[in-house]
């Protein structure tokens, strides 16, 4: 009789302790990249980055860790140590999404920008740590800004969506085309009526007293509306984390 309860304890308290860690597994879906995504402090609101609208979209079984950085490329992100603490954090099935070529662009700020073969060296470099922690790496090209001439789009980034492209093909990444997508949207909405996706501001705002008209960094309806082009890409991809998804 005191065995048969033994073992009836020894069950039940197996099966709370394995329900347990299954309601606390979370997944982590890291953010590496620029001011684009980036959160943003309160003093420069209304910019917002689209990391910042991410959780938003998902269910609590999976947290955003939004590490992108304001002015940060694939080269300063680890040279400034922001990469080895993500590395070091990261678990088996949680997900890193890699954006950036804004800054690498920068080839005349040499702490920042990088060549194209530079570029794609450090991709891979990212690709492969996170894999070999059993982590998942997902390429995101850089958003568009809002570079209309003559009411034309014209993209700004030259190559580096491109090498992002081929390194997730020669990989087999997962890769959101962000560039295409936002492309898309601002050339759906337009010239004018893009300007609310971004960080425009009128004079005599506590944070831009002068006003601002920025056409790369987002206003808060921006982020939402391209954390939302994130979701897409994520649900298109059939990537497990849509399950999550709200």
């Amino acid at each position: 009789m005191r065995t048969n309860c033994l073992k009836f304890f020894a069950v039940g308290a197996l099966f709370i302790l394995c329900s347990f860690a299954f309601i606390q597994k979370k997944t982590k879906l890291y953010i590496i990249g620029d001011s684009t995504a980036a959160n943003k402090e309160e003093k420069a609101y209304p910019e917002t980055g689209w990391g910042m609208a991410l959780q938003s979209y998902f269910k609590t079984d999976v947290t955003v860790d939004n590490r992108a950085l304001n002015g940060r490329s694939t080269k300063s992100f680890r040279a400034e140590k922001y990469w080895d603490p993500v590395l070091a954090q990261l678990n088996p099935g949680d997900y890193v999404f890699i954006e950036f070529g804004h800054n690498d662009e920068k080839v005349d700020k040499p702490a920042v920008g990088v060549s194209l073969a530079d570029f794609k060296t450090n991709l891979i470099n990212y690709i492969k740590e996170t894999r070999n922690k059993n982590a998942f790496p997902v390429l995101l090209t850089p958003i568009s800004r809002r570079s209309f001439k003559n009411g034309v789009l014209v993209d700004s980034h030259g190559d580096y969506p491109r090498i992002t492209r081929q390194v997730a093909d020669s990989l087999q990444v997962p890769i959101i085309d962000m560039l295409a997508k936002t492309e898309s949207l601002l050339i759906r909405l337009g010239d004018k009526p893009s300007i609310k996706l971004f960080n425009y501001v009128d004079s005599g705002n506590v944070n831009y007293p002068k006003g601002k008209k920025d056409d790369t960094h987002l206003s808060p309806e921006g982020a939402k509306q391209v954390a939302g082009l994130v979701v897409k890409g994520i649900k298109e991809l059939k990537l497990d984390l849509a399950k999550s998804l709200k």
